[in-house]
């Protein structure tokens, strides 16, 4: 069993222009479209696994988010509730979750429930967003150990834009302006806060992350790192501020909250924006990785990744 990643594809995503919102799913059916539309959808998942002769398809492989993992309690509740959107998006298909480095709900564990035999197998999705050691080697392991039919990994979720949609619309929501005078715009820039690794990889990955959030907003994006990187996000806000941008914001570049993207955001001077969360860009992007691994060729024997 092998992990590959598909092509990368944020030209493709770009040049066809912001992808539509989705409206938040708040639990409460408020009318009657809304009924109407998710009957529907879920009409049209179950349809979808009858073949024209009338039998049944074979079930679509498991989606298992990967999440890193938390003693935050809040990161339970908020991959949670991500799993439970990506469920409501798609009905039909199985969604298990899995946590890397923790031991409530390990993803060992996860995966070895899935069984034996000759199933549909599963598909990994990393709740990451880069390319760190996670992704590279621990993630391709497990898959690799499996037992039963084969497990692929998708690649992270990041950089993609809708990462970016998410990270500016809870910028938004943390009171980022939507106009901005030429004056305003001078005096502003965003520190992009991450986790931050030491493989280069992963500070690519986050740079480019934070190039897309900068055409976005119009104002410097900084990628900044709680450990493993340099500048740290002190280090990135005083360096901005020596640059005359005093009306500086932080960016959770992090899925879930815990006690790192709390101490980034700790010490924002302004904006300090919520982690990604269940935010409707970040399902559909969920959905978008497991589509891309389902349809990328099968890997080669080795235990090879390619670059996503």
């Amino acid at each position: 069993m092998t992990a590959s990643y598909p092509p990368r594809d944020e030209s493709s995503a770009r040049s066809a222009g912001p992808p539509p919102r989705a409206d938040r799913f708040d639990g409460q059916l408020d009318t009657t479209a809304q009924l109407m539309n998710r009957i529907t959808s879920q009409l049209g998942s179950q349809l979808s696994l009858v073949s024209l002769n009338g039998t049944r398809r074979p079930a679509p492989p498991t989606l298992v988010l990967a999440a890193h993992g938390s003693r935050d309690p809040r990161a339970l509740s908020t991959v949670r509730a991500l799993a439970e959107r990506v469920r409501e998006l798609r009905p039909h298909l199985t969604v298990r979750l899995g946590h890397i480095d923790v031991s409530d709900f390990p993803l060992s564990g996860t995966l070895a429930s899935l069984g034996g035999g000759q199933g549909a197998g599963a598909v990994l999705v990393p709740l990451l967003l880069g390319r760190g050691h996670h992704v590279r080697r621990d993630l391709p392991e497990a898959a690799a150990a499996a037992p039963g039919p084969p497990v692929r990994v998708a690649a992270p979720l990041g950089p993609h834009p809708l990462l970016v949609e998410t990270l500016h619309d809870r910028l938004v929501e943390a009171g980022w302006p939507a106009a901005m005078s030429d004056t305003v715009r001078r005096a502003s820039a965003v520190v992009l806060a991450s986790a931050g690794s030491r493989l280069v990889e992963s500070a690519a990955d986050t740079r480019r992350t934070a190039q897309l959030l900068a055409e976005r907003l119009g104002v410097p994006v900084v990628p900044a790192y709680a450990s493993g990187a340099a500048p740290t996000v002190p280090a990135a806000l005083r360096a901005l501020a020596a640059r005359g941008r005093h009306r500086i914001a932080v960016a959770s570049h992090f899925t879930s909250p815990g006690r790192l993207a709390s101490r980034c955001a700790e010490a924002g001077p302004w904006i300090r924006a919520e982690p990604l969360g269940d935010h409707p860009a970040m399902v559909r992007l969920v959905l978008h990785r497991y589509d891309q691994a389902l349809a990328a060729p099968e890997p080669a024997p080795e235990r090879a990744l390619t670059p996503a």
